[in-house]
């Protein structure tokens, strides 16, 4: 656990310079505030709960967590998974989910989980990610319409029905304040990328909606501080209830957050986070958080991006910045109540439009039809139901179609002799009696049962000798249909001889009955030990002559 806690040193260079930091956190908190607002309220847990969040776990995360340029709080990707839980428990349930999840990240830590992040496939990566950029859009379509009572039990059901009623009733103000802000927002940020347009165009819609007396819908009065923590929302009764959405926001959390780490790393030079200690860092936030009421938090990749970009160099920066979201809650919290539900819809907007990163979807669609079916399905999933979901089925599907690559590379092709180096009749004596076969890469499931179908359809010979040593993998499947091959050959009498056998490979063999039927005295340390023993079983008015180089038929079971 000593590896997990934060150390002196890395404050250290904060200390001495922190001006860099300073700055670097003060423009990441313009651009926090209205997105903290607006994932608030998303899930279902209101401003104040994502502004709690924004604080408690973007402080917690800088200290504890494994990246110093990672920026924590209220995502997209999380209100994703939290309104469906919202309906289902409550504004408690939440916060109870949020509570075990920090739990449950705290023990993937200590477990050395968080490297496991580096075997995501990218067309998931991408397809979840752009299916979350979609889902977010649609969970704005009440609000940018100014529908308050939209209903479905999906995200998409309930964008249908908020153009539905609104259709029926159209209103201009609400859907122009909405596309205004996005407009500000993407536009400037095209040309200006460093100065905070969000909040700049925010407040200027709040204001035009206060001077023209604009009939749209407000955040309402917030809390002008944190509440005191409590645990009043855990009961005991339901937390079995819970156990299913906490592992799905555990899930996620690690997930966006380890990917955020990463991306802070490409964006860096000299920087490499620690997978482990980042999960336990948010594994704190996320415990902290609820105890204030704030929604389950994760990693933000496009806050980190900002972070990056503005000239952070340490762990300072995001700290600054929550302690800045703080002093707006204590000193300005009047002044976000007037901002309308309309405004934070198009800010969230346009972060949507940003996530995408079409040319990087172009590209994997380009690379390869798989990996284009892999990135298309996780995004369909991740439209239609939900996130976790979308992310098990994506890595199903890759590892489905990898494994078929690796199976399709299984055959069997003939290695032909130079005629030139033996005489005539040794090679009719190989071909009527002797032929041996080189396993190549892993004979593992997927491909073992072509190998054994392709194996036991030799012609009929005396002698078979199964060249071991290029044999990369050996699993259980692998070495019972190696079994099954192996008798039905002995059962036609056929001898089945065997070189180059590891020794790990060796005892699995033996282990489940694999070996020929002379066990030991079938395993030969090199094949031409194996040749001078496979003569033995020729007619006897052949064994005058020199041993012969055998034809081989490699068999590549499976290649890397």
């Amino acid at each position: 656990m000593r590896s997990l806690l934060p150390t002196w040193s890395e404050w250290r260079p904060a200390l001495r310079a922190p001006g860099a930091d300073l700055l670097a956190g003060l423009i990441v908190a313009l651009v926090a505030l209205p997105l903290a607002l607006g994932f608030g309220i998303s899930s279902g847990l209101g401003a104040a709960g994502g502004l709690a969040t924004a604080v408690i776990a973007g402080a917690l995360a800088a200290v504890f967590g494994g990246s110093r340029f990672q920026v924590s709080g209220p995502t997209g990707a999380m209100t994703v998974v939290l309104v469906p839980i919202v309906h289902a428990h409550g504004a408690s349930g939440v916060l109870a989910v949020g509570l075990m999840a920090g739990l449950l990240l705290v023990v993937l830590a200590a477990a050395g989980v968080g490297r496991a992040v580096r075997y995501m496939p990218a067309p998931v990566i991408e397809g979840f990610t752009a299916g979350i950029a979609v889902v977010i859009a649609l969970q704005q379509f009440p609000a940018a319409l100014g529908i308050t009572d939209a209903s479905g039990d999906k995200v998409w059901q309930s964008a249908v029905d908020a153009v539905r009623r609104f259709i029926e009733t159209p209103s201009v103000a609400t859907p122009v304040t909405a596309l205004m802000v996005a407009a500000v927002i993407l536009i400037g940020g095209r040309y200006l990328p460093k100065l905070p347009f969000a909040v700049a165009a925010v407040a200027a819609a709040t204001v035009v909606a206060a001077v023209f007396d604009m009939d749209l819908a407000r955040i309402g009065t917030i809390p002008s501080g944190l509440p005191a923590p409590s645990l009043s929302f855990v009961h005991l009764d339901e937390l079995g209830s819970l156990i299913g959405p906490a592992l799905a926001v555990a899930a996620l959390a690690a997930l966006e957050s380890l990917l955020s780490a990463t991306a802070a790393d490409s964006m860096s030079v000299g920087t490499r986070h620690n997978p482990d200690r980042e999960l336990f860092g948010q594994g704190l936030a996320n415990i902290a958080a609820p105890l204030f009421g704030g929604v389950p938090a994760t990693g933000a990749i496009a806050r980190t991006a900002v972070n990056v970009r503005s000239g952070a160099r340490t762990r300072l920066a995001a700290l600054t910045h929550a302690a800045i979201l703080a002093a707006i809650i204590y000193l300005a919290a009047p002044l976000v109540a007037d901002i309308p539900l309309a405004a934070l819809a198009g800010v969230l907007l346009a972060t949507t439009v940003r996530m995408v990163e079409t040319a990087s979807l172009a590209a994997i669609a380009r690379a390869s039809w798989g990996d284009g079916i892999v990135m298309a399905v996780t995004f369909g999933v991740t439209v239609a139901l939900d996130l976790v979901t979308a992310v098990a089925v994506g890595v199903g599907f890759a590892v489905v179609l990898a494994l078929r690559s690796v199976a399709r590379e299984a055959r069997l092709e003939q290695v032909p002799l130079d005629e030139g180096d033996h005489l005539a009749e040794e090679h009719d004596l190989l071909r009527d009696h002797i032929v041996a076969y080189r396993i190549d890469g892993p004979l593992f499931f997927a491909a073992a049962h072509r190998f054994l179908l392709e194996l036991a359809d030799v012609a009929d010979v005396k002698v078979i000798i199964l060249r071991m040593a290029k044999i990369t993998a050996l699993d259980t499947t692998g070495a019972l249909v190696l079994k099954d091959a192996i008798g039905k050959l002995e059962h036609r009498h056929i001898t089945v001889l065997m070189s180059g056998l590891r020794s790990d490979h060796r005892r699995r063999l033996t282990a489940i009955g694999a070996l020929p039927a002379d066990g030991a005295q079938s395993i030969f340390a090199t094949t031409h030990e194996a040749i001078d023993h496979a003569r033995r079983y020729l007619p006897v008015s052949h064994r005058g002559h020199r041993p012969p180089h055998l034809l081989e038929q490699p068999t590549t079971a499976a290649a890397h």
